[in-house]
This record gives structure tokens, C-alpha cells and sequence, in this order.
């Protein structure tokens, strides 16, 4: 007898509707699976046959044939163990066939025929819902992850056992309820706060200028000056995550398995910090499944890297066409994907092996040969793409001794929020949302000079040997500059401040 049950199979973190189809026949006892299976989805011959013995279940001795259609693309991982057992089930007469073709099945089975979770339920449920499909049978262990969409119906399982009887009819389980996003975004406060860093007035400017218009920011100080704190504080000045932002976010972290499942949506803005021994495969994704790497994990949010000159070299070059397309294309042998990766890079540095090059206090031991090498570790066509660029002093011991309140967070967050709000209104037609991300004919439009400008950036541009890259970030983050002031156009002196942020590729990288 044939069965043939839905569920559905991730690609990136898109998902795409795979039919299990059953076939018994008289024969030899036998278990075939087809449909260019990885080896997990092999290994589901035991998985099932155990679970639905161990359930009190007929496990057929017969020929079985399972094929996963679509035949052409490759499948891998637990998540049709579910699906196939419910189709031996029902090709045996003990679900009745109608009762399943109205329903998707995803999850893992465990020897004894508990539904275990799975990664991607998001993703999947998000896609079988545009593709028509309302009623979706996952994981118990999922259903938080389920809790935040509507107009679909998500029935949370525990055992096999359990999703046999409600098939047939002889027990209820109840749809998950829909959880309200906002209430969970509202209860998020950051660890870090502006109002615990003493002084570095001018690098908490930068960082504001940063949050506010979406830029790139690299941080050259000595050790100890506070860099990594600011970089930590940096999520609490953020506007909040919109509830497509978070379905976004928390797609990536499904797939790539590092999703909280209590919570079952990320309500914060990323802020991911690999070590400087972070592998290649790692930063931007990959290995044999092709899953999300750290600059994806880092969408909608930020990507710290800390001690940027220590990174390896291909490390570090791979993330130019993240910072230009806010994606990332990862191709390996068995498949190609392109995953989100929008994020907001800050990192730091110091400007020598022994950090004290350029230091008032401190003398510096490193060769010319050392700081050139230290420095050559990073590339002019990275430095361009990273919109501004500040020194880190020390912080003064009478700052430290302070009892004077900084500036806490919050209050920095209202002009980043009415700033981001400008931006907002300006890109309402398309799909930019802020100035970061402003293409040639925004520019032009939105980015006017007045002739006083227009001579100053001339000058700046001939003087510092600046690209063509590096002119247009300047006058984006001068747009910016302009936005916080809440004025209309570009000023001189918001222009000068923007050209400041620029000043360190000559200062260290030309000489």
C-alpha cells in the first residue's frame, strides 16, 4: 500500500515542501530509502523502526520503500523521522490515510518514541505557511519557537504515541497560543550601560554617530583604555529589534542551532564576538550543511571584533562583501546558499604589537618593521569599507575618579531613535533603512554640499589620498551627523566632523 505525507526540508533558511512517500509491498523484509538522502536521514531506519515498536505500535516486516521527492535535491538531518513513520503508519492502517494529508509533519524520534526538537522550525513553519500550508504538527519542545505567528495552527507532540491517537481521533492536543512579541522586546534591558564608562566623551560620540546612521566603526587605542566596554555598551544605544527584524534573527539562530528555545524568538539586536582564532568556515559560514556562520549570526545587529589585526588574513578579507551587500554566498560541494548578514562591524585595534605606538604616556618598543607589519595585516579595500575610524586614549585618572554621572544609555538611545526615525521616513519607498546603506542615486538626492562644502571635502579628498569609497562614506556619515542635529541639509561642521572620522588612514596606513 502507498502513503504519501507532507513535510518540509530547509535550504538556507528557506523552506521547501519534501513528500514522503511510502510504498509496502510483499517481498523480502527489507528498508530502502531514496531521494539523494544525506547519512542522518539513512539512519532513520532505526530511529523509526525502534519508536514504533517501543510504542506499542505493528512495525511491518515486509518490503518498505520510502522515497523523499523531491528526488533532485539534497536532504539531510532528523527532521523527517516524524514524517516517515507516520507514513508507514498510515500504509499499515493504523492512522487512517485521510486523516493525514492535511497536516505537515516535522521532528526527530528517539528510540523509545519521544519527539525530540529539531532546528529550523521557524524557518519551515514561516515557508509552509506562505505556500498554503495552515495546519503543522513539530516537537513539544519547539512550540515556543511556534508561539509568535498567526493564522496558523501548530500542534505541539511529545511521543508518537500521543500523535497517533490524536490522528485517530482518540485524544486532543490543543493548537500552540500566540505569544505577543512586544511584550517580551518591552522586558529586555542591556547589560551595559553608557552611564558606567568614565570620560571617552569623543569615542562615545563616534559610537553614537555610529548607531544612529548604521556605520562601521573601528576603535585604535592602547590596552586597557576601554575599548572592549564600549564596544559591549554599544547593543544598548540600538533602536529595538522590529518584529520582522527578531522572525529574521531568530531564523539564522534556528538554523544554525544556537536558538534558546525557552524564549523561542530573539528579542535583542546580536552582538556576537568570535576570538581572533576564529576559523574562516566559522566567520562566514559553511562546513558540510552549509550552516550560518558568525557574520550571519550577527544580522540586524553587531559583530565585534576585538584585536582585528590578530584575525587571520583570509579571515578578515572575507568580510568585504558582507560590509558592501549585507549578504553572504556560501558554496560547498553538496550545496550553495546565501544567508543574511547586514550587521554593524566595530572593532578594535591597537596601533602596534605592543600597543603603545603613538602614546603620550608609554613608549613604544616595536621595530618600524614590527608597526608596518602589525598595520599591513589589514587591507586598504577593508579600511575603506569601514566608515570611521577614531583613536582611544587613555582614560585620565581624574575622570576615573569622578563622581560626576555620565550620560546614561537611555538618554543617547532617544537621539539615536529620533535620528533612525528621519532615516526611516526618508527610505519609506524603498527597501534601505538607513544612511549606511544609501546607494549612488540616494546619495546624490539626499547628500547635497554647498559650494564652502563642496571646497573643504576637495581639499580633504586631495590631502588624505582618499578613494572613491571613502568619499562617499563621508558624506554619509556627515548625513547622519546632519540627521542628529535635526537639520535638513549638510552643514560645514557636520561635514568637518564626518572628515575627521577619516584622518587615521594617513596618520597610521600611509606612512
Amino acid at each position: 500500500m502507498l502513503s504519501i505525507v507532507k513535510s518540509f526540508g530547509l535550504n538556507g533558511i528557506d523552506g521547501y515542501l519534501v513528500r514522503a512517500e511510502i510504498d509496502i509491498n510483499q517481498g523480502l523484509p527489507g528498508y530502502d530509502i531514496v531521494g539523494l538522502v544525506g547519512t542522518a536521514i539513512k539512519e532513520s531506519k532505526e530511529r523509526v523502526r525502534s519508536a514504533i515498536k517501543n510504542s506499542g505500535l505493528n512495525y511491518p516486516v515486509t518490503k518498505i520503500t520510502v522515497n523523499l521527492a523531491p528526488a533532485n535535491t539534497k536532504k539531510d538531518g532528523p527532521v523527517y523521522d516524524l514524517a516517515i513513520a507516520v507514513g508507514i503508519l498510515s500504509a499499515t492502517n493504523q492512522i487512517k490515510i485521510e486523516n493525514t494529508k492535511q497536516f505537515v509533519f516535522l521532528g526527530e524520534l528517539s528510540l523509545d518514541g519521544t519527539v525530540r526538537k529539531i532546528n529550523g522550525v521557524l524557518p519551515i513553519l514561516i515557508s509552509a505557511k506562505q505556500n498554503g500550508f495552515n495546519n503543522i504538527i513539530i516537537p513539544y519542545d519547539n512550540l515556543n519557537e511556534a508561539s509568535y505567528l498567526s493564522d496558523i495552527s501548530v500542534y505541539p507532540v511529545k511521543t508518537l504515541t500521543e500523535l497517533v491517537k490524536f490522528l485517530n481521533g482518540e485524544q486532543t492536543i490543543n493548537a500552540v497560543e500566540f505569544c505577543d512579541y512586544n511584550e517580551k522586546a518591552n522586558n529586555f534591558e542591556s547589560p551595559y550601560n553608557f552611564k558606567n564608562v568614565k570620560g571617552q566623551n569623543a569615542a562615545k560620540r563616534a559610537l553614537e554617530i555610529a548607531a544612529a546612521g548604521g556605520h562601521n566603526l573601528l576603535m585604535v587605542g592602547p590596552p586597557g583604555s576601554g575599548k572592549t566596554l564600549l564596544a559591549k555598551c554599544f547593543p544598548s544605544i540600538l533602536p529595538k529589534l522590529t518584529f520582522e527584524e527578531a522572525l529574521e534573527v531568530t531564523k539564522i539562530h534556528s538554523v544554525a542551532g544556537v536558538l534558546d528555545n525557552s524564549v523561542g524568538i530573539i528579542c535583542s539586536r546580536p552582538f556576537r564576538s568570535p576570538h581572533h582564532t576564529t576559523t574562516t568556515v566559522a566567520l562566514t559560514g559553511g562546513g558540510r550543511n552549509a550552516k550560518p556562520g558568525e557574520i550571519s549570526l550577527a544580522h540586524n545587529g553587531v559583530l565585534f571584533l576585538d584585536e582585528l589585526p590578530e584575525y587571520s588574513r583570509n579571515s578578515i578579507e572575507t568580510l568585504r562583501q558582507p560590509l558592501e551587500d549585507g549578504v553572504i554566498n556560501v558554496a560547498r560541494l553538496d550545496n550553495t546558499v546565501e544567508y543574511p548578514a547586514n550587521f554593524t562591524l566595530i572593532a578594535s585595534m591597537n596601533p602596534c604589537p605592543c600597543g603603545n605606538y603613538g602614546n603620550k604616556e608609554k613608549e613604544c618598543k616595536c621595530t618600524p618593521q614590527q608597526i608596518h607589519k602589525y598595520l599591513a595585516k589589514l587591507s586598504g579595500p577593508l579600511m575603506d569599507r569601514i566608515d570611521m575610524h577614531i583613536e582611544v586614549d587613555n582614560v585620565k585618572f581624574s575622570d576615573l575618579n569622578s563622581v560626576a554621572d555620565e550620560e546614561s544609555s537611555e538618554q543617547v538611545k532617544l537621539r539615536v531613535d529620533k535620528a533612525r526615525q528621519i532615516q526611516l521616513n526618508r527610505f519609506k519607498t524603498s527597501k534601505n533603512y538607513s544612511n549606511a546603506k544609501m546607494n549612488d542615486v540616494q546619495l546624490k538626492k539626499y547628500c547635497k554640499l554647498d559650494f564652502e562644502s563642496e571646497e573643504t571635502l576637495r581639499l580633504a579628498f586631495d590631502s588624505f589620498g582618499l578613494s572613491a569609497r571613502a568619499y562617499s562614506r563621508i558624506l554619509k556619515v556627515a548625513r547622519t551627523i546632519a540627521d542628529l542635529d535635526g537639520s535638513e541639509n549638510i552643514e560645514l561642521n557636520h561635514l568637518m566632523e564626518a572628515i575627521s572620522y577619516r584622518t587615521l588612514d594617513k596618520k597610521y596606513w600611509n606612512n
